[in-house]
């Protein structure tokens, strides 16, 4: 059993490792800010609210609630086109808090630290599925965050030892499967959730964002893999670290690419209502495909992504939308 540091643990993906954590043995002490979390996700774990940027805040976290044996920081702002409109906040809070974080674990002897990443780190690359050796090209500065986090990350590794891995992730989605944790951002960005609220007349349409990208029915197409199945992979990579292993970077993924008119058409089977759907242009930062190669974490581990399959995806994240919003059939 280890003692931990969760940020972002009131989030979407921090709030679900903070469960498989907990189910696994470990205690767990969340730090967030709750501009983006909810205070109720994180149940029974002590809660810190706070700024990871802010360097007294983080200390005094280290001092009065540890030691910890390793830090799961989730706690970063996620959205490509608010990434694009305003870099400079995401340098800020991405990179910035980031290393005022691991700054604090390192002066308090943790060195076992896993970092939630993105395949936007990729941008364009030309291999598909993608391997975690492809150069690292982001076409937005959410990418170039994660990027730059990852290589801080493997610097300190190479100079003090730092146990590390940066799980990039290929589009979280689902929820847990007992309903009562699921994605509840506001406001929503994401393309499951965004389909399930247009079928429940939740809002207008769903805004479909390029038709004309070279797939094979002109949407983006991209990796999904349950929020559950993320979860575990961190207990995992946790536990190998605190054991003394250094992971570095690591796709978590399906390897399978579904295409956001199938999205679309695996929610209307699920809620069995259509979809509207407000046709828009591409936006800026959104490449056409990313597929994730994550045979390196399987095979290390075991691990597979049971809960991955698109529609059990959208029946948890449906069942959990219809409690949190109080939807009746």
């Amino acid at each position: 059993m280890a003692h931990l540091l969760v940020t972002g643990g009131a989030g979407y993906i921090g709030s679900h490792t903070l469960r498989a954590l907990q189910r696994a043995g470990h205690t767990a002490v969340v730090l967030d800010d709750l501009r983006a979390g909810r205070e109720q996700l994180v149940r029974s774990a002590p809660l810190v609210r706070g700024d990871v940027r802010d360097r007294d805040a983080v200390s005094r976290v280290f001092d009065e609630h540890g030691p910890f044996e390793g830090v799961l920081h989730f706690a970063a702002l996620l959205s490509v086109p608010e990434s694009v409109a305003n870099p400079l906040l995401y340098y800020s809070n991405n990179v910035t808090g980031s290393q005022v974080l691991l700054e604090a674990a390192l002066a308090a002897g943790t060195r076992a630290f896993v970092l939630s990443s993105s395949a936007a780190v990729y941008g364009h690359p030309a291999a598909q599925p993608i391997p975690e050796t492809v150069p690292l090209a982001p076409i937005n500065p959410y990418g170039a965050t994660k990027a730059h986090v990852e290589r801080m990350l493997a610097d300190e590794a190479t100079a003090h030892g730092l146990r590390w891995a940066a799980l990039r992730y290929f589009n979280a989605c689902g929820a847990d499967p007992d309903g009562d944790l699921g994605e509840c951002h506001d406001p929503e960005t994401h393309l499951i959730p965004v389909a399930l609220e247009a079928a429940a007349g939740l809002r207008d349409a769903l805004p479909l964002y390029g038709t004309d990208y070279p797939t094979r029915d002109g949407t983006c197409v991209r990796d999904y893999v349950h929020v559950s199945d993320l979860a575990t992979a961190h207990v995992l990579a946790v536990e190998a670290l605190i054991g003394g292993r250094s992971l570095g970077p690591r796709n978590l993924a399906t390897g399978r690419g579904v295409t956001n008119r199938e999205v679309l058409a695996a929610v209307e089977r699920v809620v069995g209502r259509p979809v509207p759907v407000r046709i828009a242009p591409r936006r800026p930062g959104d490449p056409p495909e990313l597929i994730a190669d994550a045979t390196r974490f399987r095979l290390e581990f075991g691990w597979e992504p049971r809960l991955s399959d698109l529609d059990t995806v959208v029946r948890t994240a449906w069942a959990w939308l219809r409690r949190w919003r109080g939807i009746t059939p």
